[in-house]
This record gives structure tokens, C-alpha cells and sequence, in this order.
């Protein structure tokens, strides 16, 4: 079974690796017992994802992503390992997506006519509030 990330992109089960964690949290003797967080672990080296995502998901700016450009996921919301290993592999398939959504381009603005008179408007009464500060000479 794949990952669909988009209509162009999914990636092989076979390049996700899935580790048994002990969760933490509330649920009372079953944390202690049973394993059912999930590390989730994807070598963006390694997948088989074009050049340019590769190079995308690199320059993220991301704590889930290691020096050697491997995605580490904690998954250990739910008190289920598959409910756990779901929410994991969503916000891996997210991760990856936000970095194939192209960027926006800003377009240049200037600003109005009633903001500018606003902030002069603003600045001229700041400054009669401090005018009101200063001492007065008789």
C-alpha cells in the first residue's frame, strides 16, 4: 500500500519505517503495558521523491527533520497503536505536501490614502500628548 501525498506523488510503505513506543499521558495501567505510540521514520535521501521535492523538504525549516534528512514522527496521541500509526502517517503526508505547494508571490501594495492620513493623524496626537508633559513657565 502508498502514501498519496497528491494526485503525482505517493510513496511505498516499504520506505517507512514504524517503531512500537510506550506513550505517555493519561490511560492509566495501559500506558505502562502496552506499546501503542508509534516513531515513524522517513529517509528523504533514500525515497524515491524527485530531486526538487528532496531539495524542498531539506530546506525546511523543521525540528522533524534530522541533519542526515531523515523525518522522525511521534505519533502517541490516541490509546490505540492504529489510530496512533494513522495519525502519524497524516501529518507525514502534511509535512511533505506543504513542501510541494508552490509559494505564494506577494504582491506589492502601497497603502492608502485613509491609512496614511490615520497614522499621521495618530502620530500628530502623540505628540501634542507629549507637549502636555513638558513644564509650564509662568
Amino acid at each position: 500500500m502508498n502514501l498519496k501525498i497528491s494526485d503525482h506523488i505517493s510513496i511505498p510503505d516499504t520506505s517507512i519505517e514504524f517503531y512500537p513506543i510506550r506513550s505517555r499521558g493519561p490511560g492509566g495501567q495501559n500506558v505502562n503495558k502496552v506499546s501503542s505510540g508509534v516513531h515513524i521514520r522517513f529517509d528523504i535521501h533514500a525515497s524515491d521523491l524527485s530531486d526538487e521535492i528532496k531539495a524542498k523538504l531539506l530546506s525546511l525549516n523543521d525540528r522533524r527533520i534530522t541533519r542526515q534528512g531523515v523525518i522522525v514522527i511521534k505519533a502517541m496521541t490516541f490509546r490505540s497503536a492504529a489510530k496512533n500509526r494513522e495519525n502519524g502517517l497524516e501529518r507525514l503526508a502534511e509535512l511533505i505536501r506543504s513542501a510541494v505547494r508552490p509559494v505564494k508571490r506577494r504582491k506589492p501594495t502601497r497603502p492608502t490614502r485613509a491609512s496614511k492620513t490615520r497614522r499621521l493623524d495618530s502620530k500628530n496626537k502623540r505628540g501634542r500628548i507629549k507637549t502636555l508633559r513638558k513644564r509650564i513657565d509662568i
